[in-house]
């Protein structure tokens, strides 16, 4: 029987609740001062837990709707979507070498490159919309009596076997020793006890599956498919699917081959090539939400297959050269993911926020935010404060922001706009029209991260999982976090103890059959649209429905949520069914980087790469072009 949200413990006052969305834009934007974003919803007393700075609060802990938050995103649409212009700002005296536009991994590292390039005298300003640094490398810290849980909301991993030279001797700058980090890491995904699960509203009853992973052939455990809630021939097929190591595409040519593999989408080849119904197919639908933001019927074979779905076992020798590697599993991670990264560089730029932390204790570390916007100090960074406007002016740039309901603009020698691409042509007018093009091109994936604190972790132990793959939810995994036991952070794995589980995918987009871009936008839409409550009933009905035979109880072992939004998430990267090859310097993410005057241009968008590599190369080449 389906619970009802009081049983489920939905208007427990756990956490903050915020219901200012998308869908209220327009009625917002009556409310705000020349339409500006403030969150007028935060309440007193949402912040807790040691490390608190100041009187300014201590954003990690803030819990409810984080990511794209209440009061970080209304100006900027009211300045893409409404055309709203923000005249007359107030002039302050404040005057910098560089003003950075973005306070994520890109634009920290940009102020760190400046300063490198420019001397450690140069003034810089960052400025940043949300009301914590470090962009999509979001840190989700939550206290229970007397314990500290990290977990992240965003960028995770540092695929560090992939990294150039470049960006390896940039981290070692910072402390940072990845084979260290790799060593210590016994976080697996799910992956060491994995599990699907089925929910009942879409499969008529809760049916968990240890021990069986969508993505690996498990050989040994075939028999588990016969508990799927799905038609009998879905179940043969799948069997078949898995079991089988005939070579479908023998016979063929190279160019065939290549066409299949690069050019025919996953659930086409699941569908044609391996037979199986789409019933079946169906059930691999969520497998990329979390990997890729975008799901298997609009990546290539090739795509999904190099992310770990199956399907490589089917294709013989020769394909599976056509098809290249898998990618490696090999990772470091920091217990609150790359918001560690963050938080060194910005203890690296304003050293009396943490004046003790370094790479080996920086999890743990207590940051004073008072510290960020210092009057006299060499760095600032200003949180809360959405850029609008950026011109070259009598060789200095000119640099309006909102916050708190006030047009402000400062002057700087330099500018590095380390923020979306696809902002940059409404706050960035005399961008060529060309490059404002390349620059609308690059849609970010959307991406979701929900982090739920559990009293304990009593219900996965006695189930025997540390993760589940869910394919009629909207998460498409759920994961307990463990074993990231680094940088000072020591959780421990008593399953008598709070532990967070993060939810990981995307907002699936309501039509299949458009062009992947208008899948990024109407996905985005639906995800702004959403209510925190909309959020905090899907968590709690999915480990209500997990864990409730263990004695789980939804309303009372669930302590906090996180709901980390990323509308604009992911960026864009090449697809091989929806983009064709570029020639040298023409791929929109080439012409949408370029320097304009004084303005040099960053972001992971730059490399069209949703890496932290990414982010980190871009940032150092846009300062190299303001020598």
């Amino acid at each position: 029987m389906t619970k009802t949200d009081r049983e489920l413990g939905l208007f427990r006052q756990i956490t903050r609740r915020d219901f200012i969305h998308g869908a209220g834009l327009t009625a917002l934007g009556l409310m705000l001062p020349s339409g500006c974003g403030r969150d007028s919803s935060r309440r007193p007393g949402t912040e807790s837990g040691a490390g608190a700075g100041g009187g300014v609060g201590y954003p990690p802990t803030r819990t409810g709707m984080r990511g794209s938050h209440p009061g970080s995103f209304e100006t900027a649409h009211a300045l893409a979507r409404q055309g709203m212009r923000f005249d007359d700002p107030i002039d302050l005296a404040e005057n910098y070498d560089a003003v950075i536009v973005g306070a994520g991994i890109s634009g920290l590292t940009a102020a760190y490159e400046y300063r490198k390039e420019f001397g450690p005298k140069s003034r810089v300003l960052i400025l940043d919309n949300h009301d914590d640094f470090g962009g999509h490398a979001k840190r989700n810290e939550f206290h229970h009596s007397g314990d500290l849980r990290l977990s992240w909301g965003g960028t995770m991993n540092l695929e560090y076997l992939s990294f150039s030279d470049t960006v390896l001797e940039f981290l070692a700058e910072l402390g940072i020793d990845v084979d260290a980090l790799s060593k210590e890491l016994d976080f697996h995904y799910g992956d060491d006890k994995p599990a699907i699960w089925f929910d009942a509203e879409t499969y008529g009853g809760d049916v968990l599956v240890s021990g069986f992973s969508m993505y690996s052939r498990n050989l040994d455990v075939l028999e588990k498919i016969d508990l799927f809630p799905v038609s009998e021939s879905a179940r043969a097929a799948l069997k078949k699917f898995y079991a089988s190591d005939a070579d479908l595409l023998q016979g063929m040519g190279g160019p065939e081959i290549e066409h299949l593999l690069h050019r025919t989408s996953y659930t086409e080849f699941l569908s044609r090539n391996a037979g199986l119904p789409d019933e079946a197919v169906e059930l691999f639908m969520k497998a990329t939400d979390g990997y890729w933001g975008v799901q298997p019927h609009s990546l290539s074979s090739t795509e999904a297959m190099n992310a770990w779905l199956p399907g490589s076992h089917l294709l013989g020798d020769a394909a599976r050269r056509v098809a290249g590697n898998i990618e490696s599993e090999a990772v470091a991670m920091f217990p609150d993911g790359n918001a560690s990264i963050a938080r060194l560089l910005v203890r690296s730029l304003i050293p009396s926020i943490a004046p003790n932390a370094e790479a080996s204790n920086i999890a743990t570390a207590s940051f004073d935010y008072s510290q960020l916007d210092r009057a006299l100090a060499r760095v600032r960074v200003r949180l809360e404060s959405t850029v609008v406007h950026v011109k070259n002016e009598n060789g200095h740039v000119a640099v309006t922001y909102v916050k708190s309901g006030e047009n402000l603009r400062v002057q700087a020698k330099h500018c590095v706009l380390a923020c979306s691409h696809s902002i940059i042509p409404h706050l960035c007018p005399e961008v060529p029209e060309e490059q404002k093009a390349a620059q609308r091109n690059q849609v970010k994936h959307p991406m979701l991260v929900t982090n739920v604190l559990l009293r304990n972790g009593k219900g996965f132990d006695q189930l025997g999982v540390s993760g589940a793959y869910c394919p009629g939810r909207m998460h498409a995994k759920v994961l307990l976090i463990q074993g990231v036991d680094t940088a000072g952070y020591q959780q421990g794995s008593d399953p008598e103890n709070p532990v967070p589980v993060m939810f990981w995918g995307m907002v699936a987009p309501p039509r299949r059959d458009v062009p992947i871009h208008e899948q990024l936008r109407e996905a985005r839409q639906v995800m702004l649209e959403m209510s925190f409550e909309d959020f905090e009933r899907e968590v709690r009905t999915v480990l209500d429905g997990m864990l409730g035979p263990t004695g789980f109880d939804a309303a009372e072992d669930i302590l906090a949520i996180t709901v980390n939004r990323w509308p604009h998430g992911y960026s864009y990267g090449y697809l091989d069914l929806w983009d064709s090859p570029w020639e040298t310097g023409q791929a929109p993410h080439e012409i949408a980087r370029r320097s304009v005057g004084n303005i040099a241009i960053a972001n992971s968008d730059a490399a069209a790469s949703a890496s932290t590599q990414a982010a980190i190369e871009e940032a150092i080449r846009a300062v190299g072009e303001l020598t």
